[in-house]
């Protein structure tokens, strides 16, 4: 969802983030990761750069550590007997936002497939 809010498409992401206090809106550092990857795999565009890097020091980056790591491993040991797969990176994803009981703001219909009820997802850019 950080692509979407960062290049303003749709304009309804934005809004919902701008609606919000900027001290309650954390990133996982893979979210960091799979951004700055983005960002050299396009040769670094000055525009596109200068855009996630604005938006990276305007929210907290919460950094991997031994609650999202044990969370992990429980998360995707229940997917995987549920035959849920999701990349490696959405998984860890997904396990950072249970360890931080963080609400993940995602348009991607995979996390809402978490068993249990886990994951708290919300989707910005629900098309009526």
């Amino acid at each position: 969802m950080a692509g979407y809010v960062i290049k303003g498409n749709p304009p309804e992401a934005r809004q919902r983030l701008a609606a919000l206090p900027m001290e309650s809106v954390v990133v996982s550092v893979v979210t960091q990761a799979k951004l700055l990857y983005g960002l050299a795999r396009k040769g670094h565009p000055a525009a596109f750069t200068s855009l996630i890097r604005e938006f990276l020091l305007r929210v907290e980056v919460l950094p991997w550590d031994g609650e999202a790591a044990t969370v992990y491993g429980d998360l995707r040991a229940a997917c995987a007997a549920s035959g849920i797969t999701l990349g490696a990176l959405d998984m860890m994803i997904a396990a950072h936002a249970v360890a931080a009981k963080a609400i993940l703001v995602t348009h991607d219909k995979a996390f809402s497939l978490v068993p249990d009820g886990a994951l708290a997802v919300e989707d910005w850019i629900i098309k009526a």
